[in-house]
């Protein structure tokens, strides 16, 4: 019986043949932990280990600093602070300070992450490194700590689902509205537990930012993490930043032809529309063109989901189609994924026109995937957003959010209600 990708892997890391159901301990390649939950993993441990306890390999821990980046509280930076005193007496250099920008994203661009990695990180959307065939994972604190301490962590084998994308998408047609067709079709608990191998034309053909897009959706429908097989520019992309060994493993964990899977989908990309999730659940999902003509009262383009240079030029185009201009009464919000997302923005010369229409483009953060951020909705506001979630409240108390892709959600801000792409691009 052949293995499938998340087989591969673990079997890798635990040093032994595995099967679905197996309950095995790993190794960890890398151990990570953010300025949300970081400062109460160092505490943990220095409560298990001492303030003179040491972690298991410094070489394979690290810091990012994403989610209130820089810290808009006294007791945000005293937290902080807390991470940047532990890193130093450790001798942890990896530490990604306020000014990198969304971890996941900031750990790719270095080069700490590779095909077949067993990941931990304390951001539940961690998964979204399975783009380049990464198995990551969130978890808890204690966790973190437990690999902090021995390097290695106790796992389940999950079964594995097989999702097909063939075709090309039209013209206004995306990546971000691929994974909210899956969200609506399967819903909020279709990927239950499973690893995801994503194939198909539509696959290969795709680029890293739309990778990580589908990826990171794969924890709303309480999947345990999508995988994509590194190929042509990807690959090279990978190649550079981590190393010449990414080729060799990518063909040691890719799937045998007879694996066995739970379950197949299959999508033709050529038939789909944009799609948006309504409030208050990704899940709940319809055309664009069915809630068309909805007031808004605010858009934000970012996150770990759609924050990449890519997505922010498919906003920008949609910007450029209606001379620059959005709605007197809509505020418009887009935070870069990271810096060097930002400088490409900047060197592409977008930002300027971006100010010029009266846009806020903000420093690179997670941003507003919760209310903690600046641009919390206030109660009765209606919001389009590109991130993972649209609970109601996720933003601010009594305000109701519309998910879509950033091409959708700057039409929406040109018109200040809701607006098909196609409607502003051709």
């Amino acid at each position: 019986m052949g293995r499938t990708a998340i087989q591969k892997i673990m079997a890798r890391a635990s040093g032994k043949d595995v099967q679905v159901g197996d309950r095995v301990w790993c190794r960890i390649d890398l151990s990570t932990a953010r300025d949300f939950g970081g400062p109460n993993c160092v505490l943990q441990f220095e409560e298990v280990m001492g303030t003179e306890g040491k972690v298991w390999d410094p070489n394979k821990i690290a810091f990012t600093f994403d989610l209130q980046a820089p810290a808009h509280s006294e007791k945000v930076s005293n937290n902080q602070k807390i991470i940047r005193q532990f890193a130093k007496r450790q001798g942890i250099s990896k530490v990604f300070d306020v000014n990198w920008g969304i971890g996941q994203h900031v750990l790719l661009e270095n080069g700490l992450v590779k095909p077949g990695d067993v990941i931990l990180g304390t951001d539940s959307h961690m998964n979204l490194l399975g783009a380049v065939g990464a198995f990551a994972t969130g978890v808890g604190n204690t966790d973190i700590v437990a690999s902090w301490i021995q390097g290695t962590l106790w796992f389940r084998v999950p079964e594995t689902m097989k999702v097909t994308a063939t075709g090309k998408f039209q013209r206004g047609v995306y990546m971000r509205d691929l994974l909210t067709h899956l969200v609506g079709t399967l819903g909020a608990d279709g990927m239950f537990f499973k690893a995801v191998e994503f194939v198909g034309d539509a696959i290969e053909r795709s680029s890293l930012a739309e990778r990580i897009t589908l990826c990171s959706m794969v924890t709303e429908m309480s999947g345990k993490v999508g995988l994509i097989m590194p190929n042509g520019e990807v690959l090279d992309w990978l190649v550079r930043r981590a190393g010449q060994e990414v080729p060799e493993r990518v063909e040691m964990i890719r799937p045998d032809e007879d694996a066995v899977y739970s379950e197949t989908v299959a999508v033709d990309v050529s038939s789909l529309e944009p799609l948006a999730s309504c409030p208050d659940a990704p899940d709940n999902v319809r055309k664009v063109r069915e809630v068309q003509g909805e007031r808004i009262d605010q858009v934000h383009i970012g996150s770990c989901s759609n924050g990449r240079f890519e997505d922010i030029r498919a906003a920008y185009e949609v910007l450029k189609a209606a001379n620059f201009k959005v709605a007197d009464h809509v505020r418009v919000i887009i935070t870069p994924a990271t810096r060097e997302v930002m400088k490409a923005c900047a060197e592409a010369g977008m930002i300027q026109d971006f100010l010029s229409a009266g846009v806020i483009f903000t420093n690179p953060t997670c941003s507003l995937c919760t209310a903690e951020h600046y641009g919390a909705l206030p109660s009765g506001d209606v919001g389009v957003s590109t991130t993972n979630r649209n609970f109601i409240g996720k933003v601010g108390k009594g305000s109701h959010t519309y998910l879509m892709s950033p091409a959708s959600a700057m039409a929406s801000a040109v018109r200040g209600v809701i607006t098909d792409p196609r409607d502003i691009l051709g």
